[in-house]
């Protein structure tokens, strides 16, 4: 579900779902230009600082939606200051509420509708609505 918002959240015609939950080293999601080139690389979770290291040499912008409850906190303690140096790096968090409410949204064959206004976003499903405010920190 976080792969989804992440989508909504950078929706264009060249974005696609990459294959970063079953292949180290490649996106979640990914926009490529013409000549193939990564224009946007995009990471959920939380991923090593080494790994988006590696991503910030090879894509003009790399988002990381990072998300984990209690952990989030305690994995940007920890890589902030190497985060910092990365200029082509942005860096959202979720809280732990607003991932357990996308979690009420996952069904197995869901109809989700979707609105991005000024850092928040509104899912719906045809049961509910999920209002989220993914914050930057980076």
């Amino acid at each position: 579900m976080v792969r989804l918002l992440a989508f909504a959240l950078h929706a264009d015609e060249a974005l696609e779902f990459g294959r970063g939950l079953s292949a180290e080293g490649d996106p979640d999601l990914v926009r490529r230009d013409l000549t193939g080139a990564i224009e946007l690389w995009i990471e959920v979770g939380l991923p090593d600082e080494r790994d988006i290291r590696k991503a910030c040499g090879r894509a003009r912008e790399v988002v990381v939606v990072a998300y984990g409850a209690r952990r989030v906190d305690p994995w940007w303690e920890e890589n902030a200051a190497a985060f910092a140096r990365q200029s082509n790096l942005r860096v959202l968090t979720l809280t732990g509420e607003e991932t357990a409410a996308l979690q009420t949204l996952a069904a197995r064959s869901m109809s989700l509708t979707c609105t991005v206004q000024e850092r928040h976003v509104w899912l719906a499903s045809e049961a509910s609505t999920v209002e989220l405010a993914p914050q930057q920190v980076l």
